[in-house]
């Protein structure tokens, strides 16, 4: 198990990636030896490889892409990585712990945010938001008329979310209040108990779910397994009048697929906060009147980011004193 057996005996030598909130960069370089991005430029691989030759912890992002080979060439100093962010998909894990280097997260802080904007495109795609933004703002809104811009109420309709963990579950608390009927499918059913307080119910395989589902939401984590999960097949049980949301990660959705279905109107539309190629978006998506494109903003609260980087601060100084991190990734070891 990589663990520190006594206090590092000095200020640690920290590398944070990105800029943070000034109040957290602050306080890493009052209580470390820090290196900033002030900059908040995206690092190179060279860039990075240098960083974890000098550096006791290195604080990347879920931009950052912390895999073997990078690992393999880190100097015999660096013993943490202490992510910013609860995903930890950037970070090859084994290779980690094979160096003897934890990783830590910051686990739960993002929860609330992340279903709020779930929660906004699971309103807004049905009632056709998008769109009467887009055209208010060409000027070609001519007043209302009972025809226009018609869309489809939230109350009833069956919301399909896979994935029940915090931010699943904290999106089905919000879903209740707007009268969706909430289905889910899980690696684990939940217990009973939190089953009624959700007013949620088990959906067997995720099959089963998708074609069940009006509005369908993502709340998984990327792995192996879950690339593409929901691919041409899936696509194809939907409803046609259904919408797909995605706030977790881009690599969900096999976006070959949805932009297929959607241009060919087999879909009522998709949310998307993240993509497969980020910041790249594929220009069909921009394009396509029933598509909301956001720039991965799940997560973007002052509150949150705060938290989140108070939270490394916290595994960072446990760390040095010799403990283990409050938010070590079990799965590392």
């Amino acid at each position: 198990m990589p663990a520190v057996t006594q206090p590092l005996g000095r200020r640690p030598r920290v590398f944070v990636t990105r800029h943070l909130l000034r109040e957290v960069e602050d306080r890493l370089a009052e209580l470390f030896d820090a290196t900033l991005n002030r900059e908040d430029r995206p690092l190179s691989r060279e860039e990075l490889v240098a960083a974890m030759q000098t550096s006791d912890v290195l604080v990347p992002t879920v931009t950052d892409r912390i895999d073997g080979a990078l690992i393999a060439e880190a100097g015999s100093d660096l013993k943490l990585i202490a992510s910013f962010g609860a995903g930890t998909d950037h970070i090859d894990l084994k290779a980690a712990a094979a160096r003897q280097i934890i990783v830590t997260n910051t686990p739960g802080v993002f929860t609330d945010d992340t279903a709020d904007i779930a929660m906004e495109m699971i309103i807004g795609l049905p009632r056709r938001v998008r769109e009467g933004i887009a055209m208010v703002r060409r000027g070609e809104w001519s007043g209302w008329t009972p025809t226009a811009l018609l869309g489809v109420k939230l109350a009833g309709k069956t919301l399909g979310i896979v994935g029940m963990g915090r931010i699943g579950q904290a999106v089905a608390h919000r879903a209740r209040a707007f009268g969706l009927e909430i289905a889910y499918h899980n690696r684990k059913r939940l217990p009973e108990a939190i089953e009624r307080m959700l007013g949620a119910r088990h959906v067997e395989t995720l099959d089963e779910l998708v074609a069940q589902a009006d509005v369908l939401t993502l709340h998984c984590p990327a792995n192996a397994d879950s690339r593409h999960m929901i691919d041409a097949v899936r696509i194809a049980l939907m409803k046609p009048d259904a919408c797909l949301i995605n706030t977790a990660r881009g690599d969900l959705i096999d976006q070959e697929a949805l932009i297929g279905a959607l241009e060919e109107g087999r879909l009522g539309g998709a949310g998307l906060d993240v993509y497969p190629d980020e910041p790249d978006v594929d220009p069909r998506l921009l394009k396509i009147a029933n598509v909301m494109t956001l720039p991965h903003i799940g997560s973007a609260t002052r509150e949150g980011r705060a938290e989140s980087g108070h939270k490394v601060i916290a595994n960072i100084r446990v760390w040095a004193d010799g403990h283990r991190p409050p938010d070590q990734v079990l799965n590392a070891l």
